[in-house]
């Protein structure tokens, strides 16, 4: 798996990106989420990926957050009907936070006024999600005024790898004790990994 792609930025699309990585350029789907914060063409990007092997294609995903990548996958992985053009869809149409408390209040009507969102999918996310999302609310937000947005992405991405929403929690507030509040989400989450 691909983690992530760093190099320069060479082509910037609302849903695409090229990445020139050490001579080879990586074509990344995005979501609009993501496109509204990168940097001008030919600067450094780093974009966390996700990479989708089918049949006939390969296909790489950046995201600029843990949270995006985290809710792409749970989409992807726990829906069914719900592949990544239309997780990237959601995730272009709606704020990670925005998902979660439309979730939380069943709200179906906002989740099928997005693209590729029909009434029935939406209902089936707001089924198999409601209760997963639930814990993960009643975590995050202690984990967030540790370190701020760096704890709440790290808790989502022990979420990600299967870590429980108190767990990922109480990972997270013993990562960032040892290693600041200063700390990058990738060495937080190493560091959770570690205990």
């Amino acid at each position: 798996m691909i983690g992530f792609v760093e190099g320069q930025l060479v082509e910037a699309l609302p849903t695409q990106v090229v990445v020139n990585v050490q001579g080879v350029g990586y074509e990344v789907l995005i979501p609009l989420s993501s496109f509204e914060r990168l940097p001008a063409v030919g600067q450094p990007v780093r974009l966390l990926t996700h990479l989708v092997v089918r049949e006939d294609a390969h296909q790489l995903y950046g995201f600029w957050t843990v949270a995006e990548r985290a809710l792409f996958r749970l989409l992807t992985r726990a829906i069914s009907g719900v592949g990544p053009k239309i997780a990237l869809n959601i995730l272009s149409g709606i704020s990670v936070a925005a998902f979660h408390e439309a979730v939380s209040r069943g709200d179906v009507k906002l989740l099928s006024g997005i693209s590729g969102v029909g009434k029935k999918t939406a209902e089936r996310i707001v089924v198999e999600l409601k209760d997963k999302l639930a814990a993960t609310a009643t975590a995050l937000p202690a984990a967030a005024t540790v370190g701020g947005q760096t704890s709440h992405d790290a808790a989502l991405a022990l979420e990600a790898l299967g870590f429980k929403p108190k767990d990922a929690q109480e990972a997270v507030r013993a990562a960032v004790a040892v290693l600041g509040p200063g700390a990058a989400v990738d060495r937080v989450v190493r560091a959770a990994l570690q205990k």
